[in-house]
C-alpha cells in the first residue's frame, strides 16, 4: 500500500479492494496519532494518555498544551499553560495595601509574578532597610533567594525612587531612601522558582 505526507498516511490503491476494511482500518490508526487529543484536565490526560506514543499532542478544557516527551514513559512538556489566578499576599504586621493596589501574586509555569503598593499601618515612611513586607507564600519560594528593583515613594533627602526587593522566605525591602524615608513600595516584579 502507498504512503503519503509527512505522516506517512497509508492510501489504498486499485489493488487493494477487497480489503477496504482494513486499509480504512490502518489509515485511521496512522491519523490518531497525529490528531490533538482532548482532556479535561492533566489527571484525565495520565489516565487516558499515558501509552500514547511519543509527541502525541492534548489540549484540556482550560486551553493548557501538553506534548508527549517520552516513548516509554508517562512523561509530557506543556506547550501552553493559562495564567494562574492572583492570590492575596498575607501582609507582615504593621504592612497594608495602598492606593488601591493590592499585594497580590500568581504561578505561571516556573515563574512567580508579584504586584501591589504597601506601606505601614500607621501611615509613616519606611526608613533603613530589611524591613519584611510579608511572608513569601509557600507555592512561591525560589530555590535561590531573588530580587529586582521595585518603585517607591519619592520622597526624603535625597529622593530615592528605586528600591530592591528581595524575595525567600520572606519578602524584604531594601533602600538608601534619605532622610525622610519612603511612604509607600512597589512590590511590583517576577523571577524564576527554580
Amino acid at each position: 500500500m502507498a504512503t503519503i505526507g509527512y505522516a506517512e498516511l497509508p492510501v489504498p490503491g486499485g489493488g487493494d479492494a477487497p480489503q477496504w476494511p482494513g486499509a480504512l482500518a490502518a489509515l485511521a490508526t496512522a491519523i490518531d496519532e497525529h490528531l490533538v487529543q482532548h482532556a479535561a484536565n492533566q489527571a484525565d490526560r495520565d489516565s487516558l494518555y499515558a501509552d500514547a506514543p511519543l509527541h502525541t499532542v492534548v489540549t484540556a478544557d482550560d486551553s493548557t498544551v501538553w506534548i508527549k516527551t517520552s516513548s516509554t514513559e508517562n512523561l509530557w512538556g506543556t506547550v501552553y499553560e493559562p495564567p494562574g489566578p492572583w492570590k492575596p499576599i498575607t501582609l507582615a504586621d504593621g504592612v497594608m495595601s495602598v492606593g488601591g493596589e493590592t499585594a497580590e501574586y500568581r504561578i505561571v509555569g516556573k515563574r512567580a509574578y508579584m504586584r501591589g503598593r504597601v506601606g505601614r499601618v500607621d501611615e509613616n515612611p519606611w526608613h533603613g532597610t530589611g524591613t519584611v513586607i510579608a511572608p513569601t507564600p509557600l507555592e512561591a519560594r525560589p530555590a535561590q533567594r531573588a530580587t529586582w528593583a521595585g518603585g517607591q515613594s519619592m520622597t526624603g533627602d535625597p529622593v530615592t525612587g528605586v528600591c530592591r526587593i528581595e524575595c525567600g522566605t520572606s519578602i524584604v525591602w531594601h533602600s538608601q531612601d534619605g532622610a525622610s524615608g519612603g511612604i509607600w513600595v512597589d512590590i511590583s516584579g517576577n523571577y524564576w522558582l527554580d
